[in-house]
Formats: structure tokens, sequence, C-alpha cells
């Protein structure tokens, strides 16, 4: 791998910026914590709140669109830059089992080991997560956009759900970032092949 960078190395890096520094966004690191489906801290000693800042400005632009067209609501970060080592871990950690289709294999790597890619969702005006019909890192086939029509028709997925996970989606869209087929919380910013060649991987 050609282009890399360690993640101790990030701080002071000009091609990246700290969360703290995007305004009027929530923070919740999920893999900073045990609340993550492999259930323990996967970042510490590191610092994980950083964004390339190509991505933090996009994440800019879907908070002043939410300021439009959703006021109150606000963008809660669960998952931003997710160093290469992690990412191997995450890994590690499905191996043998069919949910490993939910990660990028270590090999071609993650775009959250770019910075270029979030987890991300919304809090309603009173500070409450929107209802997206699962929670965060719910690997089944409830969590995949793809599948919305079918999980609406069999009454899995509530209208009230639908609508939530599209503003999330228009929100997200506008400012330039691409969703997934299989994860509502996912969202790549700009095109993954381009990122992988181009941009500074984080080990």
């Amino acid at each position: 791998m050609s282009n890399t960078l360690r993640s101790e190395d990030v701080p002071g890096h000009p091609d990246f910026r700290h969360l703290d520094s995007i305004a009027g966004i929530a923070v919740d690191l999920r893999y900073a914590g045990a609340g993550n489906f492999v259930g323990r801290d996967l970042y510490s000693p590191l610092d994980c709140a950083w964004l390339h800042r190509e991505a933090a400005a996009a994440i800019e632009k879907v908070v002043a669109w939410l300021a439009q067209r959703a006021p109150g609501h606000q963008v809660l970060l669960l998952d931003a830059l997710r160093p290469h080592r992690v990412q191997e871990q995450l890994w590690d950690a499905l191996a043998g089992t069919s949910l490993q289709m939910y990660l990028a294999p270590p090999e071609r790597g993650s775009i959250h080991s770019f910075g270029m890619a979030v987890d991300i969702t919304l809090l309603d005006p009173s500070g409450r997560e929107l209802d997206m019909g699962t929670g965060f890192d719910d690997m089944t086939e409830l969590s995949h956009p793809a599948l919305e029509a079918r999980h609406l028709a069999s009454g899995a997925l509530s209208a009230a759900q639908a609508a939530n996970r599209q503003l999330l989606r228009d929100a997200m869209f506008q400012a330039g970032f691409a969703g997934i087929n299989s994860e509502w919380w996912h969202f790549d910013c700009g095109d993954r092949v381009l990122v992988r060649r181009d941009y500074t991987r984080v080990l």
C-alpha cells in the first residue's frame, strides 16, 4: 500500500480535520466504546474523531441543508476515520460468518480508512435518534436500503421509518455522499475507486 499514514500522525496533517472543527454536529463514535457488535473499545488509545477535509466540508453542507429543510434536526456521527488496523480487527471478529459481507475486506480496504466515509444518523429536535427501523450495525436485511420497498410492503418497515431514512439520504446525497445497498447509515464521500487510488490510507 503506497500513500499511507499512521493514525498517530493524523493530528496536524493538512488533509484531515478533527470532528470538533465541524459546527452543529453531535458525535458518538460507537467503536470508541463497547456499544458495537464486537462489544469492546476498538479505538483507544487512538483518537479517531477525524475526517478527510473534503468529507468534513461535505458534512458542513449536510448541516446547512438540515437547518433549511428540517430545522432542529442534527447530524449524529457514529463513525468517521477508521484506521486500517481496526478494519482488520473487525474483519477477524466476523471470520467464518456470513456477516463478513458487511465489511470491506482488509486487502481492498474500507473507505473509512481514508477518512472519506461516515456512519451517520439524525437526531430529532428533542435530541433523540430518529427511528430508522433498526439500530446502527444491525446486520440484517431490514438495514438494507435496497430492500426497503419489500420491507414497507410486508410491514416490517413503517412509512415513518422509511421517511426518516429518506430524509437522511436526501441530506447526504445533496452534499455529494453516496449510499450503499446494505446499510442505511453508511455513506461514502465521492467515488470509492478514486478514493482508494488517490487518497491517503490511515493505518
